[in-house]
């Protein structure tokens, strides 16, 4: 199971990381869509229709390769409208419906459509946050991936409260504290580390724009959104009666268990990007 972890570790790296850093625009946009349809299969396979599935992943790639086509690769300053219409209701789930379904375990309302709104903004926001800088693209997702880090070896030795028991035993909230704590304590060390970043670094160019009382408290809730989607892609395997999404990721799981919590965060950095322009 480790040796397979590390292949597929390295596999991914070798696709994803040359891809945002050294690859035309466009094909990060493909890379990424294509993991974007996967998660769309493996969501429809979760609400229990394998042809849901297919028809929610072939959405999603013919969008995306529309996207991409019209979209282009030069930054066009403010980001078209229907993009801010598209993350700022993809986010108003995730505050709101999405927190509630966790405690009606046994449903999560019309899953299909729910899953094409949530990928679909999730992928634009991938590419609109490329178009801006690999940078911008990579420092966003590292909230996530600190917020995950924190939490995990928080849980591990301080955690005693059970967050969301009936759908995910493991999780605490000691552990959402240790992520929040992990995410402003990079913010903090990159701020003074790179004090000249802000055009380059995600928490950095909410400090210029917001200052860090009020950037610290976006930061904690980018943190505490990732958790939620954490949560609810658990529920979407509760119900389905599985532990992972899938087996595309060798030692991993499918790809839905590996960005559920980019989903519900990425469209919210970029909608941020777009009112600090």
């Amino acid at each position: 199971m480790l040796a397979q972890r590390i292949i597929t570790a390295v596999v991914l790296l070798v696709l994803i990381v040359p891809s945002i850093f050294f690859a035309p625009i466009w094909i990060w946009g493909l890379v990424s869509l294509l993991m974007l349809c996967a998660a769309g299969f493996e969501w429809g396979r979760l609400l229990g229709s394998v042809r849901a599935g297919a028809a929610l992943g072939a959405l999603l790639a013919i969008l995306g390769a529309a996207y991409i086509a019209w979209r282009g690769e030069v930054p066009v300053p403010p980001p078209p409208a229907l993009v801010a219409v598209l993350c700022a209701v993809s986010l108003v789930f995730w505050v709101s419906i999405g927190p509630m379904s966790l405690s009606r375990v046994h449903q999560v309302g019309p899953g299909w459509a729910i899953g094409a709104l949530v990928l679909s903004a999730c992928w634009v926001a991938l590419y609109e946050l490329r178009i801006e800088s690999s940078a911008f693209l990579v420092s966003a997702m590292a909230i996530v991936w600190l917020a995950d880090i924190g939490a995990y070896f928080s849980g591990r030795s301080l955690g005693r409260h059970k967050l969301a028991p009936r759908v995910s035993p493991g999780k605490t909230w000691e552990g959402v504290a240790g992520g929040v704590v992990a995410v402003l304590a990079c913010a903090a060390a990159l701020a003074q580390w790179l004090p000249d970043a802000a055009d380059r670094i995600f928490s950095s160019h909410l400090a210029s724009h917001l200052g860090w009382p009020v950037a610290a408290l976006v930061l904690a809730t980018i943190a505490v959104i990732s958790v939620v989607g954490d949560l609810y892609e658990s529920l979407l395997k509760r119900l389905a009666g599985v532990k992972d999404s899938g087996r595309t990721l060798p030692g991993h799981g499918g790809v839905l268990d590996r960005i559920d919590a980019l989903i519900p965060t990425m469209p919210g950095c970029l909608l941020l990007l777009q009112l600090l322009r």
